[in-house]
């Protein structure tokens, strides 16, 4: 049974060779119609008609008995014998587009820009050569030779082939140190053997870069520019990260201007550093608008822009705009990767916000990632600042289930929070989980740890033998530990193993430092001897006479106020910043205790004068407030004295009084530490000062106008308090 169908095409015969869906349907061309006939049979199909004379009478004929013979079939019926012998179905795999077309937003009130690839540019494939072999073993020899030039140009000659540009490309990325691969590029260069293109100045400032060779590859950039050499987007992006690594901020900034003035668009890598170039020079406007530049122009931000944006927020302290980086990334779904939680932990933590920094830190380990050191110790470090004792000692218990990595840093950084937060038993489990430990044994670090929880807890023994097992390991006695040390044994009137500590830590060593120097001070204020006081400053002028020299002089009630303040300028302008309010702290509670008050004052008032206590006195129209809780003992109580004296004359004069009068010195929140706030209560009640202990907030002592007047008015001029 046969089947026959004809198809009738139509097609123009002035213009017979072009396609016919891209003839014009406005232009009316004779036609001739010609039709093609398909037999489908059991017995194997004949050739087909020729189609070059689509009017012979044979197809004519033949197409005109095959439509009297079926009627009836449809064009699809009459098709289908077609598709099944002569068509063939395109590959799946063209029937859909290859890859999803990108969106870019376009400006419409400026032109297009001049745009290489928002992507790093891949490296152009090598064609086959024989002689690569050859080439790298060469070049292996380069790596080898000397460093000379020299050397090297020596070792030149000996190349196996000709210097063609393949060839010399194919050893300039095979060379490792930047020296050789900067005179090899010169070398090509003097060889002239073919014009230096883009990518050879892009392979050697790349070998630059390693060595953070800035000036070097801004002179190859210049030389580019002077030689019409196009630069590409790599080339602006490694002068701008060398520029950075050099620290060369400025010259960052000054290319990638240039960069931008061409109308290169900026790759991923070239953003995420000049962003974090901004970010060191301070430059927070500058950052947004360039982040918020290069998200309108198409760039998709990665993992380490964001972690740039998180630490310049954590550097300032800007909640809302480490908020805002979290909001981006949940927009754009880019997933937090291990470097960007830490990123945010640090600065969640410098922003003071330990809640927030927990549930950071659980919706890391809930993603899966699992913490390293460097993540755990930015947690313990807030835990800490923000003296959450359970939640730390709870991360401490869930560090040693899991068994997450510890080092040194961690380490070190527990046992200090423990001794922040007066935590002296879980020190000691930490300290012998450190001694079991194969990988972080107690360094000199621990040990100072260790020295200061048992000094502040006054643990005399346990921090002398401390000290003895230190001397018998051969660890390292620091400045750190010689202090702790020291002061403990003050503390506890042990001054002869004072001196004896003192006396070995300097013979290991160890230089006293502006800190040691102030612990001897305090320690001065603590004998009740002579010869006690004698041995220490024995040891503080070793470290600090003019120190020594000073308190000789406030103890000479000859000498007069000018003669105090030249000696007290010239300690203080040599003593570190950090130090200078201890020292004179230190040096008040030396005078209270040998019942010299007026030398006392007098340091207050110098104090104050070279703005040793700057937060002293804070006045508004409704508040009086006298802040002592930078102050020491004694200093506090030369503080009220002064304040009352003061207090006392204004009432006197019927000048105005605001409604309040507080004094503030804080709650020691720390196991040892100490009590001010008892101390100071007793002398407002010596004094019989019209304070009283605040109902609403602890360490807080208050009075009315109408207390301070009364308590003037019942004080005789005899036994007012002055100056």
């Amino acid at each position: 049974m046969a089947a026959t169908s004809a198809v009738h095409f139509t097609v123009n015969s002035s213009e017979t060779k072009r396609p016919i869906f891209f003839t014009s349907p406005f232009r009316q061309i004779p036609t001739k119609r010609f039709n093609l006939s398909c037999r489908s049979t059991k017995s194997p199909p004949k050739s087909p008609p020729d189609l070059a004379e689509p009017n012979s009478k044979h197809n004519k004929k033949k197409n005109d008995n095959n439509n009297n013979k079926n009627p009836s079939l449809s064009l699809s019926e009459q098709l289908q014998p077609l598709t099944s012998t002569t068509l063939s179905n395109p590959p799946k795999e063209q029937s859909q587009l290859l890859s999803k077309p990108k969106s870019i937003w376009v400006n419409p009130a400026k032109p297009k820009r001049s745009v290489l690839s928002l992507q790093r540019q891949k490296r152009s494939l090598y064609s086959y050569n024989p002689q690569v072999r050859d080439l790298r073993q060469f070049a292996h020899k380069l790596n080898d030779c000397d460093a000379s030039q020299s050397a090297f140009l020596a070792a030149l000659e000996e190349i196996p082939h000709p210097p063609t540009r393949e060839n010399a490309l194919l050893i300039l990325n095979s060379l490792k140190p930047w020296q050789k691969t900067h005179m090899f590029f010169n070398w090509v260069k003097a060889q002239n053997s073919f014009p230096m293109d883009t990518i050879f100045y892009n392979v050697t400032m790349k070998s630059l870069r390693f060595g953070r060779q800035f000036q070097l590859i801004e002179e190859l950039a210049e030389e580019m520019v002077s030689n019409e050499i196009e630069l590409d987007n790599i080339t602006y992006s490694t002068i701008i990260t060398c520029a950075k690594r050099s620290k060369l901020f400025d010259k960052a900034v000054e290319w990638f201007e240039r960069m931008y003035k061409t109308g290169l668009m900026p790759d991923e890598v070239t953003y995420s550093a000049i962003l974090d170039v901004y970010a060191k020079l301070g430059k927070v406007e500058e950052v947004l608008s360039l982040y918020e530049r290069g998200r309108a122009s198409g760039w998709k931000p990665d993992p380490i822009a964001f972690s740039v944006l998180g630490k310049m927020f954590g550097e300032a302290g800007d909640y809302d705009g480490i908020r805002y980086v979290l909001q981006e990334m949940a927009a754009l779904g880019v997933q937090p990767n291990l470097v960007v939680y830490n990123t945010l932990l640090e600065a969640m933590g410098k922003a003071g916000k330990p809640g927030l920094a927990r549930s950071l830190f659980e919706e890391m380990v809930g993603s899966g990632l699992k913490p390293n050191e460097k993540t755990l110790t930015a947690l313990v470090k807030i835990y800490g600042k923000a003296r959450w004792a359970r939640d730390a000692l709870e991360l401490w218990e869930r560090m040693r289930s899991n068994e997450w990595p510890m080092d040194f840093i961690l380490y070190n950084t527990l046992l200090n929070m423990c001794a922040d937060l007066g935590l002296e038993e879980e020190a000691k489990k930490l300290f012998k989980d450190m001694k079991q430990s194969e990988h972080c044994r107690p360094d000199s670090w621990s040990y100072t740890a260790m020295l200061n929880i048992f000094g502040s807890g006054a643990n005399v023994d346990e921090a002398m033998g401390l000290f003895e097992e230190m001397s018998e390991l051969g660890i390292e006695l620091n400045v750190m530990g010689c202090t702790c040390l020291i002061q403990c044994l003050g503390k506890a009137r042990r001054f002869g193993d004072m001196v004896r500590v003192f006396g070995v830590a300097v013979e290991r060593g160890v230089k006293p430092d502006d800190r040691l120097c102030g612990c001897l001070l305090s320690v001065v204020s603590l004998c009740e001897k002579t010869e006690d006081e004698d041995k220490v400053l024995s040891c503080l002028q070793q470290a600090n006479p003019k120190l020594v020299t000073l308190v000789k002089v406030l103890q000479d009630k000859k000498l007069g106020f000018e003669t105090i303040k030249d000696e007290f300028r010239d300690v203080i302008s040599g003593t570190s910043v950090e130090s200078r309010r201890p020292f004179c702290n230190c040096l008040i509670d030396i005078c209270r205790n040998k019942n010299n008050h007026e030398r006392a004052h007098e340091l207050l008032y110098l104090g104050t004068l070279y703005g040793l206590y700057p937060g002293l006195h804070n006045k508004t129209s409704r508040e009086w407030c006298l802040d002592v809780r930078s102050l020491s003992i004694g200093a506090a109580h030369t503080a009220l004295e002064e304040w009352m004296g003061t207090l006392y004359k204004i009432v006197q004069r019927e000048e105005a009084l605001p409604e309040l009068f507080s004094a503030q010195t804080g709650t020691g929140t720390h196991k040892f530490s100490q009590g001010l706030a008892h101390s100071f209560a007793s002398h407002v009640e010596k004094l019989a000062a019209p304070f009283r202990k605040s109902e609403e907030k602890a360490g807080r002592f208050v009075a009315t106008r109408e207390d301070l007047v009364s308590w003037v008015q019942s004080q005789a001029p005899s036994t007012a308090i002055t100056a």
